[in-house]
C-alpha cells in the first residue's frame, strides 16, 4: 500500500505542474448572442503533411452569427443552406471573433468544404527548386504554391513526395524550361 500511496502522490504531482503550465497558455473567449465569428476549417493533405512543421495555417470561412449559447463552451450557428448537413452547435475553439479582417475570409464555395469541416489543398505551381545536402545524401526540396493560399504562404515539400502525387506540375515547369 505504502508503494501504491507513493505512486498516486506521484502522478498527482505531475498533473498539478503539467496543468499550470497549460494554464498560463490558456485564454477564456466569450461570445454574445448576435456577434459574428468566422469558423475554423482545416485542409486536408493526407500523410504527406502529417508530422511536418510548418503545416498551413488554419483556415477561417465567411462569418456567422451567433443564434445561443450551449454551455460553457459551445454555440450555435446560422449557417446558410449550402452547409445544412453540419451540425450547427460549434465548441469555442472552432471560432474566431470578427475583427474586421477580411483578407482572412475564404468563401466556402471556392474551396468545397466537406461535411466534417476540411477541405483538400491543391497545389497551383511549383515557385522554385532547393537541394540541401547532408553528409552523406541530398535531398531535393519544391516550393510549391497551394490553391487559395497567398506566395507567402507558399511551402518546401520533398521532391520525391510532389512527383509522385502531382506529376502534371512537373510536366508543366518542364515544358517551360524547354520553351525558353
Amino acid at each position: 500500500m505504502e508503494k501504491v500511496n507513493l505512486i498516486q502522490r506521484h502522478l498527482k504531482m505531475a498533473q498539478s505542474r503539467q496543468k499550470s503550465y497549460s494554464d498560463v497558455r490558456r485564454r477564456d473567449l466569450e461570445f454574445q448572442v448576435d456577434d459574428w465569428v468566422f469558423l475554423k476549417v482545416s485542409p486536408m493533405k493526407g500523410v504527406m503533411r502529417f508530422g511536418k512543421k510548418g503545416k498551413l495555417s488554419p483556415r477561417y470561412i465567411v462569418p456567422y452569427r451567433i443564434l445561443r449559447r450551449i454551455g460553457h463552451v459551445a454555440y450555435e450557428l446560422e449557417l446558410p443552406q449550402e452547409l445544412a448537413v453540419v451540425h450547427p452547435v460549434f465548441h469555442v475553439s472552432m471560432l474566431k471573433k470578427v475583427m474586421g479582417d477580411p483578407s482572412l475570409v475564404v468563401p466556402t464555395e471556392i474551396i468545397g468544404v466537406k461535411d466534417n469541416l476540411s477541405y483538400e489543398e491543391i497545389p497551383v505551381a511549383i515557385l522554385d527548386r532547393q537541394i540541401r545536402k547532408l553528409r552523406t545524401k541530398k535531398i531535393a526540396s519544391v516550393k510549391v504554391l497551394w490553391r487559395n493560399q497567398k506566395v507567402e504562404e507558399a511551402t518546401w515539400e520533398a521532391e520525391e513526395d510532389m512527383k509522385s502525387r502531382y506529376p502534371h506540375l512537373f510536366e508543366e515547369q518542364k515544358e517551360n524550361v524547354e520553351g525558353n
